[in-house]
């Protein structure tokens, strides 16, 4: 079971099953028009995991194109999928993370919850950085002082997550967020923790350093973690600093939107 979505070399986008599981309870979204690229990771088992994450793609998709800020089209969808467990749809105790980014002309705009990962590559000085911190169980002992963050990947217990969309005892959830300003050759990785729970850091920024589209890369660190045992399904979404003529079109269009809006 695979699918994979091109766009010319900008942005590109892969989910795989994986070897041990009978369905895929990832989802993503690439959304070029809209600025919006996303990967949700769902859980509650067959016919529940997929509907949970398939609702945090859709609320936050259609959230957004309405002008709800990131952070609070995460929310809803958090929202959406209690009032579904409640009518009927998907399964009770449903969930799922999200790793969400916008894009408008110079700058990047991610928000999270969970596990689900956004990280930063920035080929000039062959950087990984992890720009997303983890609602998990071990992310709270690494910030207590309890272990290393080296012990984090072979921790027993580095599956457990603080809060997912769904959560039955939270009203709301804490989304997280981050701004950045795009870099020239920058590239943002969103990812399920099927990549990063098989794949480490430093094996990212290898696999990253030796490709040069973001074809080659999806391609390349979905294959590493199928390699690495392929335990959970894999996804994973590229998307490529936009260039000064994109950045131009990009802020060239919205205010022309902007002065359309003014004269009506």
């Amino acid at each position: 079971m695979h699918k994979e979505v091109m766009h010319f070399l900008r942005y590109s986008a892969v989910t795989d099953v994986g070897r041990h599981r009978s369905n895929n309870e990832d989802c993503y979204l690439c959304s070029p028009t809209q600025g919006l690229w996303l990967v949700a990771d769902g859980m509650g088992g067959h016919a529940a995991g997929e509907v949970a994450s398939a609702i945090t793609r859709d609320t936050i998709f259609q959230s957004t194109q309405q002008g709800v800020p990131l952070a609070d089209a995460v929310q809803a969808a958090h929202e959406a999928i209690i009032k579904s467990a409640e009518r009927g749809i998907g399964g009770e105790g449903m969930g799922s993370t999200v790793v969400a980014a916008t894009s408008r002309a110079q700058q990047y705009h991610i928000a999270w919850v969970g596990d689900s990962r956004a990280y930063l590559w920035a080929p000039s000085s062959q950087t990984l950085t992890q720009l997303t911190r983890d609602h998990s169980y071990v992310q709270m002992l690494v910030d207590s002082g309890a272990i290393d963050k080296q012990d984090m990947a072979n921790h027993p217990e580095r599956n457990i997550i603080t809060q997912c969309l769904g959560s039955q005892d939270l009203k709301k959830v804490k989304v997280d967020s981050i701004t950045g300003t795009w870099q020239k050759d920058e590239m943002l990785v969103l990812c399920s923790d099927g990549l990063t729970d098989t794949v480490s850091d430093e094996k990212i920024r290898d696999l990253l350093s030796m490709t040069n589209t973001p074809q080659a890369a999806t391609r390349a660190l979905v294959d590493a973690a199928l390699q690495s045992g392929g335990r959970d399904n894999i996804t994973v979404v590229t998307l490529c600093a936009p260039t000064q003529l994109q950045q131009w079109i990009s802020s060239t269009g919205a205010a022309v939107a902007e002065a359309f809006r003014q004269f009506r």
